[in-house]
């Protein structure tokens, strides 16, 4: 009963500061966490569409179509702005993911803002991956933990390298490394500009069309838009496309293979008998 209340109250904690936390019930369902950036969190479009379906919820509602397996409890602890440096010295780990009671799969994935913030890259980083893996197998034993390689963002030399880098930690560590990069490349192929949303300053928008825009403008100085429909208007001004974080179509895309991966490791481990 105490580990219970405990367990709880932590629980209560992490929702109080990460509003879109989905409440750990470890009882009866297949905890899954998720670890990453701003193209885990998907901020803008909870912002803009804040009921979903989101990245967690297509995972946890995909695998619910799989009868044969149990349900599912996804949380999404990922942040904008975030690497593994951050996450750990700034106590969000030990805060909000070392005690979740129950958790089954860790997905990680890191590597864009750590490439960008992190000083002495290639050295760092997999040190620092090194010891949230640590932190991991020592907070959660029992979970499988899964590095996951970064989409497509910027250019494909430097998402190349950095996916090395999570393959050669995910070797060492004698983890699974889940490759999300192909698919979402694939999809790309049907539309480079399909899966991203587009965010843009007001002041870069010709002044005789801020009018125009006003339903669009957040913050009062950017204009943002989840999907292709100003795209006729203001395809043409520098950057419009710039912005590569994930629409939510892109989301469809991450948490699609994301169920496809993870279905037959729970049917292995966990499916009905």
């Amino acid at each position: 009963m105490r580990f219970r209340f405990f367990a709880i109250l932590i629980t209560l904690v992490s929702l109080a500061s990460h509003p879109h936390l989905v409440r750990a019930e470890h009882e009866g369902k297949v905890q899954i966490l998720l670890l990453g950036d701003s193209t885990t969190e998907g901020s803008i479009p909870r912002r803009h569409v804040p009921k979903g379906p989101h990245l967690e919820d297509v995972i946890r509602e995909l695998l619910a179509e799989e009868k044969d397996l149990p349900p599912t409890n996804v949380i999404n602890l990922g942040l904008s702005g975030e690497y593994i440096q951050r996450l750990l010295d700034s106590g969000r780990y030990e805060k909000e993911a070392s005690k979740l009671p129950g958790i089954d799969y860790v997905l990680i994935r890191y590597g864009l803002n750590d490439n960008a913030r992190r000083e002495n890259f290639a050295e760092n980083f997999p040190k620092d991956y090194h010891e949230l893996i640590t932190r991991l197998k020592a907070d959660h034993p029992q979970a499988t933990l899964i590095v996951m390689t970064v989409i497509p963002y910027g250019d494909e030399a430097t998402s190349q390298r950095l996916n090395q880098l999570n393959e050669q930690v995910a070797k060492a560590e004698g983890v699974p490394l889940f490759d999300i990069y192909p698919r979402y490349a694939a999809e790309l192929k049907r539309g480079p500009d399909m899966l991203n949303y587009r965010r843009y300053p007001l002041d870069k928008i010709p002044e005789n069309r801020r009018e125009f825009v006003k339903p669009f403008v957040v913050n009062g100085n950017s204009v943002e838009v989840l999907d292709n429909r100003l795209d006729a208007h203001f395809g043409h001004l520098p950057g419009w496309f710039g912005d590569r974080h994930p629409n939510l179509a892109g989301y469809h895309v991450i948490g699609d293979e994301t169920a496809k991966y993870l279905a037959p490791m729970i049917r292995e481990k966990f499916g009905k008998k």
